[in-house]
């Protein structure tokens, strides 16, 4: 894939996102509230049980658009710091943030100015104080190394055009003995990547997949150890919603992948519309 084509899949992908947003926040309501982005029901708010739906404000369920729940797969504890990797509408980051309690912190990672607002504004309505929504690349993470506990992500992974720079940049960013807990699709290793795209489009979150095989060697190669990928849901044939989980090393040597400057990024990466509710 070329550089050029690589720029036109992302800026889809931004397109797709940013128009989800604003559906949710232009497109009218519901009877009972904002109303929820159409896909099928692989995908998803009805993924979550009723009572994480029930805690958040209506317009963070309407805008999900994953294919698990990362923040009960990542089984996140007291006063660990999270990092969701395109966060979307913010559910994955506020569900994280009530899990690791006002001693933890939830960070929120994404690409597109529409679904930062409407995350921001949604972590207001829920009086989260303890989230930060940073705008970004998930293969260019604005944190400094060995910041996070655990990395999460919800179908986001497979959107990538550079999925081995998602890989190092999340072990850069995971201090020793960190994890990830990750809902993403994955492709049987039979199915070529022309297959899969038969089965779907890239912004469906089908065409791009990696294979079990592919996704195992890129963790690997970026350095993760304890590596599970487990499918939960056939969202196509041959193609499954999985759980993937691996863990960091507690000892690593010289590892410098990715970003180095992390912390000045970050600085800049900030979202600045609504509240920071860290600071």
């Amino acid at each position: 894939m070329t550089s050029e084509q690589n720029t036109d899949l992302r800026e889809t992908v931004r397109r797709r996102y940013a128009a989800a947003a604003l559906q949710v926040t232009q497109g009218g309501t519901a009877c009972c509230g904002p109303r929820a982005i159409e896909v099928d029901e692989n995908f998803g708010s009805t993924l979550y049980a009723a009572a994480d739906r029930d805690e958040l404000p209506a317009e963070a369920v309407a805008a999900s658009l994953g294919c698990g729940n990362p923040a009960v797969v990542a089984d996140l504890r007291e006063g660990e710091w999270v990092l969701d990797l395109g966060s979307g509408g913010g559910i994955d980051v506020l569900l994280s943030a009530r899990r690791v309690g006002p001693t933890g912190k939830a960070y929120g990672l994404d690409m597109t100015e529409e679904m930062l607002a409407l995350a921001l504004a949604n972590a207001e309505k829920a009086g989260a104080t303890n989230v930060e929504f940073l705008k970004g690349a998930v293969e260019a993470i604005p944190l400094p190394a060995t910041t996070i506990d655990v990395v999460i992500s919800n179908c986001v992974i497979n959107l990538s055009t550079d999925k081995p720079a998602v890989f190092a940049e999340t072990f850069r960013v995971l201090r020793p003995g960190g994890r990830i807990g990750v809902s993403d699709v994955v492709a049987d290793d039979t199915l070529t990547t022309g297959q899969r795209a038969e089965r779907g489009d890239y912004v469906g979150c089908i065409a791009g997949a990696l294979s079990f095989a592919e996704y195992r060697q890129g963790l690997e190669t970026a350095g993760f150890t304890d590596i599970r990928i487990t499918p939960t849901h056939a969202v196509a044939d041959g193609m499954h919603s999985a759980i993937v989980h691996a863990t960091k090393p507690a000892t690593t040597v010289g590892t410098t992948t990715g970003n180095a400057d992390g912390n000045a990024a970050a600085g800049e990466a900030k979202a600045t519309s609504g509240c920071d509710c860290q600071n």
